[in-house]
């Protein structure tokens, strides 16, 4: 028992030394976020879409003349019935191919989710 308790105390004050030691050499704990277009992501580079949420965050939220979509924040995205994802369907057909992406960015951030019914079609043009 004595030799666990020994050992966290010992681990306990290596990590603080390493605290101390990192902290005094001045290394910034700031993030910092790139410039750069967040709507022209590669999918193949997962650290440029992670960049870009942060990055949307942000900013204002962009809209796609969806704010109807407003009132299904919260709700699960297995929850909706034919006629609410028949509304997210008419938004999504209307996207130029390059804004699709960005419209799931936008419902992300602001917090709806995209009814499961619609998924597929989302993947096959953000894909294309």
């Amino acid at each position: 028992m004595i030799y666990l308790v020994l050992s966290l105390v010992v681990l306990g004050l290596f990590c603080a030394f390493l605290g101390y030691r990192s902290h005094k050499r001045g290394e910034s704990q700031e993030i910092v976020i790139g410039e750069g277009d967040s709507t022209r992501c590669s999918p193949d580079n997962v650290m440029c879409e992670q960049e870009c949420m942060l990055k949307a965050a942000t900013e204002p939220v962009e809209y796609f003349d969806d704010e109807e979509l407003d009132a299904y924040k919260g709700k699960a995205s297995d929850s909706y019935n034919e006629e609410e994802t028949a509304q997210f369907a008419e938004v999504l057909e209307t996207l130029r191919p390059e804004e699709v992406k960005a419209w799931n960015r936008s419902l992300i951030l602001r917090g709806i989710n995209m009814p499961d019914g619609i998924k597929d079609e989302y993947i096959s043009l953000a894909d294309s």
